[in-house]
């Protein structure tokens, strides 16, 4: 499909962002830059990360509750339950629900510095579908969950991947935000094995920048994406070309959105890494205005 014709379709299209907590006030300027310049596309929501054992709760925090007061964006806080009680956890949603956040991104999460496998608090909460069950007896919370194309690390099998999936699900889950993957193929099928299994939510693919490619290739390592041989080609030799990074970046992006559509998917979500030229440049791609 041409961008002309994509450009001309009938079928609506929603968009999400993800953002990560600042650490430095350079950092924090940037990221509201980048918040007012992809406040005007509407999107459907924009999510805040939630660093490894809860390290950046308070940022995630602050920059949630700023969300909210200062913006007309709907914000979701990922929340995880590694490394912390139950009560502990139940006071940072009931906190979330006072400051009036309504949409929460509950994740399993990783140990502290991400050493080691998974291991849950003796007093915590074991899993994510316990986690949205914790969620739902305190507020009536729309709930998103992770679900990944290409296996979890720490999964026995694909399978076992929608299962875990469903009990999300029939947890209270209302969306399932897909981790990254390059491969439009293997997003869908996921999309129809999870269908065939009964599950009835949306399933939004995840979009991932490239133009750090190293920097990429270091986070599909850590979550079990795969880098494909055609992408590292692209980028071969352009370690010091930042302005050819960038438009290989973008006609990876503007294809992978376009072979998606092709497939049924109307939804997308974008991870910003705190940028947003990538970001705008492809939702004007899918006729978003500004």
């Amino acid at each position: 499909m041409s961008l002309k014709a994509m450009l001309a379709g009938e079928r609506p299209m929603k968009v999400s962002f993800e953002f990560s907590p600042p650490k430095t006030p350079q950092a924090e300027e940037q990221l509201w830059a980048a918040i007012r310049k992809l406040e005007p596309l509407k999107p459907a929501f924009v999510s805040v990360t939630y660093g490894a054992g809860g390290s950046t709760r308070e940022r995630t925090h602050a920059t949630v509750k700023r969300m909210v007061q200062e913006t007309a964006l709907s914000p979701a806080a990922h929340l995880t339950c590694v490394a912390a009680p139950r009560r502990e956890i139940d006071e940072i949603v009931q906190a979330y629900w006072d400051a009036g956040v309504r949409h929460i991104v509950a994740l399993r999460g990783d140990m502290p510095d991400m050493a080691g496998r998974y291991a849950a608090h003796p007093d915590g909460y074991a899993s994510t579908p316990e986690l949205i069950g914790g969620i739902r007896r305190i507020g009536d919370f729309e709930v998103s969950v992770s679900c990944y194309p290409e296996r979890h690390p720490d999964s026995k099998s694909f399978g076992h991947d929608i299962d875990l999936l469903k009990e999300k699900v029939d947890a209270g889950a209302t969306r399932a935000i897909g981790q990254f993957c390059f491969d439009s193929d293997t997003v869908a099928r996921l999309r129809d094995n999870a269908a065939a299994e009964g599950i009835a939510v949306p399933i939004i693919p995840g979009l991932m920048p490239t133009t750090n490619f190293k920097g990429v290739t270091r986070m599909a390592q850590r979550c079990g994406a795969q880098v494909p041989a055609w992408l590292a080609r692209l980028y071969d030799g352009l370690d010091d070309n930042l302005e050819a990074r960038r438009i290989v970046a973008a006609a990876v992006l503007a294809e992978q959105v376009d072979e998606l559509h092709a497939r049924g998917f109307d939804q997308f979500h974008f991870y910003t890494l705190n940028q947003s030229d990538l970001t705008f440049a492809a939702c004007r791609l899918l006729g978003l205005p500004s």
